[in-house]
Parts: structure tokens; sequence; C-alpha cells
């Protein structure tokens, strides 16, 4: 059977080619829905976005993270978005770049925030992924631990947790994993 929309917007698209117009490139629902959404960003004082690419590449950006309180605070953090076409649908891909001794984010960057994996809905916002990743560095988790060793240390020993963070964001050892410096 064939499709009468797509037949119809394919003739379009060739009249408006042969009128000499230029051809704009259309914006998915999801590109769309995420420019409404960094449009409406309520960040807190501590937190700042970045297109490194151009406002052009919407879809991917950088958010830094400078915590103002808790184990964290001084160091500087910075994570990457990339938004699949068919957000809000699907949640978006974070990484962290900065490496941190964490226990909801790993040596290789992934994040382990529950609104980015099963608990994502699509009501749910960039805003709300900031403020959870914001969350994780004034309230880090160690019931849900990707970086489990560092999990261990902050349930069993809260005071050696702090050391190790502080050590790590100064630039130095935790054990056998060295972590550069990321405290301004």
């Amino acid at each position: 059977m064939i499709n009468l929309f797509k037949v119809k917007a394919k003739q379009r698209e060739n009249a408006e080619n042969l009128n000499g117009k230029p051809h704009v490139k259309k914006q998915t629902a999801g590109e769309l829905r995420l420019h409404k959404d960094i449009s409406e960003l309520n960040l807190p004082k501590s937190c700042t976005i970045s297109f490194p690419n151009g406002k052009d590449e919407l879809m991917n950006f950088e958010v830094t993270i400078r915590p103002d309180e808790g184990y964290y605070l001084g160091g500087t953090f910075v994570f990457t978005f990339q938004v699949p076409s068919v957000y809000p649908h699907e949640p978006p891909k974070v990484k962290c770049k900065t490496k941190v001794y964490h226990p909801n984010i790993d040596l290789e960057g992934n994040v382990c925030l529950n609104i980015l994996r099963e608990d994502w809905k699509p009501v749910l916002n960039v805003n709300t992924v900031i403020y959870g990743l914001y969350h994780l560095y004034t309230q880090p988790n160690y019931e849900d631990p990707l970086n489990h060793d560092a999990a261990a240390v902050l349930r069993d020993n809260p005071k050696m947790f702090e050391s190790n963070v502080r050590r790590a964001i100064a630039g130095g050892y935790v054990g056998q994993t060295f972590f550069p410096r990321c405290v301004s």
C-alpha cells in the first residue's frame, strides 16, 4: 500500500527544490522537545551547560557540576549528554568525563542514576537529570553502586571515604588508581 502522506511530502519537497528555495532540515520531535527543555532550564548556581560542537549540535552537550557542599566540595566534574532522536521516550545517555572516586560513577564514567534507566518517564527532562547528577555529589548513594569499593568505604567508614575523595580530587592515588586533579 502506498503511503500517500510520504508521496505528497516528496512531491512538495521536489517542487520547493525546483523553485530554488533552500532545503531546510526539519527538526525531529526529540530536538523540538530538547530545545524547549533547554530554554526552560533552571539550574543550580553550581551547574553550567555548554555546547562544545556549537548550538547547531543541540543533541550533544556538556554539563559541568561544581558541588557547593558535601564530600566533593570544590571539585569540577564534566558530563557529556547524548540525547537520542526519540527523546523524551528514551533518556539521554550521560557519561562523566572526569575520572572520579564515587560509589555511583565507575572509572569509565558510567553513571548509576535510576532516572537514566528503569525509572525514566517521558515527563522527566534534562533539568531533572542535571539535578539528579548534582544530588549524587551532595548525597552519594552506597546502596546502588557502580564502584563497589567506594560504596563499601562510604558505608563502613565515612571518614576514610571523605579522605579518599579529598585525595582523589586533589590529584592522587586511591589504592592502585590514580585520579587527575579536578579541584580549582
